[in-house]
């Protein structure tokens, strides 16, 4: 099966997890290719869902464009999932995230779910995070004095060329880290000046990965 295709498989598999409750659910929305699939499967079971938090414009245009309704994250308490991708997955969950440059607003949204679902194709499963270059997205000013303090740990950082978050930010991409202690490290880079946002999912890791294979929908639970 090609990538695309791995993609649209576990995109239908997660409709699954979406709560069956009256009038619909509430859900939570991430960003990229493989929601993209999801987001697409979504709208041939539109009563399933009231309405939907988005982590990113682009996702939020897609779910409006198939007729689902979006609300802010303002606007509710608690979600029972969020669903979204990831660009890399280990055998407990943590996740490295923000290679489409959402992870502030991921982040966000899934501080608000129950559970994460994680939907994606087989090789985003690794046994050590940092093999995909670690997304963090900062304040401008700060950019060189992160960039040094990564350096100290053994990571080359470098700013993602033309592109700036929707909340207005550029993003860091960190190279050469081998991420044996994901809580650890999410926890040291969140104290840094200047740092909005670390795309490891850590203390937000998933509850539930849905991988798509060759042989179909793998179902990893953490």
């Amino acid at each position: 099966m090609t990538s695309d295709e791995l993609k649209a498989l576990v995109g239908r598999a997660a409709l699954a997890e979406i709560p069956e409750l009256p009038g619909g659910a509430v859900i939570g929305v991430g960003t990229g290719s493989t929601v993209n699939c999801f987001i697409d499967a979504l709208a041939t079971v539109k009563h399933k869902v009231r309405a939907a938090v988005s982590s990113s414009e682009a996702s939020s245009a897609r779910l409006r464009a198939h007729g689902i309704a979006v609300v802010e994250a303002a606007e509710v308490e608690r979600l029972g999932v969020y669903i979204d991708g990831a660009d890399e997955i280990d055998p407990r969950g943590h996740m490295i995230k923000g290679g489409g440059a959402a992870l502030t607003r991921e982040k966000i949204v899934a501080d608000l779910a129950d559970r994460f679902v994680c939907i994606a194709d087989a090789s985003k499963r690794v046994e050590v995070l940092g093999r995909f270059p670690l997304p963090v997205e900062v304040i401008g000013h700060a950019a060189a004095q992160i960039g040094r303090r990564f350096a100290a740990l053994g990571g080359t950082a470098t700013l993602r060329a033309g592109v700036t978050t929707d909340n207005g930010h550029p993003i860091l991409d960190v190279r050469g880290l081998a991420i044996t202690d994901p809580a650890a490290l999410e926890a040291e880079i969140n104290q840094w000046p200047g740092v909005v946002c670390v795309g490891i999912f850590a203390r937000h890791k998933a509850s539930v990965c849905l991988l798509g294979t060759p042989q179909g929908v793998e179902t990893l639970r953490y």
